[in-house]
């Protein structure tokens, strides 16, 4: 049996095991990937929405997750502003878990941030403080304006027949 072993470069350190270096690659079950680190690992294998994307040496199940994740946050997110907001996440003393949903759900609001952290009334958290930190930090979402494009066109193909 052939088994794959996956080599990514993991943007930052409390992610990593404690012997690596900075910058050094890590193997898989070495620690979680957020979802941006996912989607740029299947477009370097050649993941992409173009209609000749089966000549590409991808699993099916692995377009499955490429066409759901270029449908999140993860989407328009960089390197740098996932390694950014990771960094300055620190001195909100949230845990590394809970570093990555907020990365991976981009909340926009308290009510979509509070499920993510776990007693942040008891942990002196400053929600507020990391609503502006995503705000500023982090992208937005894939824009609703494409959507909202894709239905006008469909309303407009309905009306002319």
């Amino acid at each position: 049996m052939n088994h794959q072993v996956l080599d990514v470069d993991v943007p930052f350190e409390f992610f990593r095991s404690k012997n690596s270096d900075f910058g050094a690659s890590v193997k898989a079950n070495a620690g979680a990937l957020t979802n941006f680190e996912v989607l740029d690992f299947l477009n370097s294998r050649g993941a992409s929405k173009d209609t000749t994307r089966v000549i590409a040496p991808i699993a099916r199940s692995e377009y499955k997750v490429y066409d759901y994740l270029v449908e999140t946050a993860a989407s328009t997110q960089t390197r740098e502003s996932v390694t950014k907001f990771a960094d300055k996440c620190k001195d909100f003393k949230v845990a590394k878990a809970e570093i990555l949903n907020i990365i991976n759900l981009r909340p926009s609001s308290i009510v979509e941030l509070l499920p993510i952290i776990e007693t942040p009334d008891d942990r002196e958290i400053d929600t507020d403080g990391i609503l502006e930190l995503v705000k500023d930090l982090l992208p937005l979402l894939p824009t609703t304006e494409t959507h909202k494009d894709n239905d006008k066109e469909e309303t407009d193909n309905v009306e002319q027949s």
